[in-house]
């Protein structure tokens, strides 16, 4: 019984409190840096705002699905029996655990990875984020910053296996927390601002609308002039 979940209960390579900075603080910093440059408060703002509204949404649907579904995790074993003493119902064979409620109650949050999906949301917007800024897309060729937009799915993707190497999830549960994350994070960075690809793709929606309408009052005035010297 319980044989595919006797692996050891340890700690974790990547602690919780990682885990929001890696995904929140470290790329709200990268934009706090291209602000002091660009000085577009337009950009920060929607950059701070589309990532907290990714790493949220992202949440709440994980923590939902992890109470749904309720998968144990690959070390549930020693959480169900600290001492070694596996213990079953004559009658209904089903488990009598005995050991701590809290332990055992996260011990049914396997399915998916909050680790997963909270990195991927925030880094994944990342990714999107500076393939704009970059102009990763513009055709010509540069190997450079295609290696630049990979290295935060690279980091989302080291603290995704960190949980299967640490035995607190299946490899489907950092599977699913991965496309839950980019999932939501590539909705709301569009959400906010235009596809990378795009000719307008540096700079968020609002910015661009701006700028737009300061061209038109200037056209309109700039025609206006000669028939009021007239």
């Amino acid at each position: 019984m319980m044989t595919d979940l006797r692996y050891p209960l340890q700690g974790n390579t990547v602690p919780f409190w990682a885990v929001p900075v890696i995904g929140i603080v470290l790329p709200c910093a990268i934009f706090g840096g291209i602000y002091f440059k660009k000085k577009n408060f337009y950009d920060l703002h929607h950059g701070i705002l589309g990532i907290l509204y990714s790493v949220l949404i992202t949440a709440v649907i994980t923590d939902a699905i992890k109470d749904g579904v309720g998968r144990p995790r690959p070390d549930f074993f020693w959480r169900c029996f600290p001492d070694g003493k596996d213990l079953y119902d004559n009658v209904t064979t089903g488990v009598l655990c005995h050991g701590e409620k809290s332990v055992i109650k996260e011990g049914h949050k396997s399915f998916p990875s909050g680790h997963a999906s909270w990195s991927f949301a925030g880094l994944g917007f990342l990714t999107w984020y500076l393939t704009g800024k970059i102009a990763v897309f513009d055709r010509k060729g540069h190997i450079a910053k295609l290696c630049i937009i990979v290295l935060p799915l690279l980091t989302a993707a080291l603290v995704a296996v960190s949980r299967v190497d640490d035995y607190w999830h299946h490899w489907q549960d950092v599977f699913a927390g991965a496309i839950i994350g980019l999932t939501v994070a590539s909705f709301c960075y569009l959400q906010f601002f235009p596809y990378p690809f795009d000719a307008d793709g540096l700079w968020p929606y609002a910015y661009n609308t701006l700028q737009l309408a300061e061209a038109g009052i200037a056209a309109n005035s700039f025609s206006v002039r000669p028939t009021e010297e007239m």
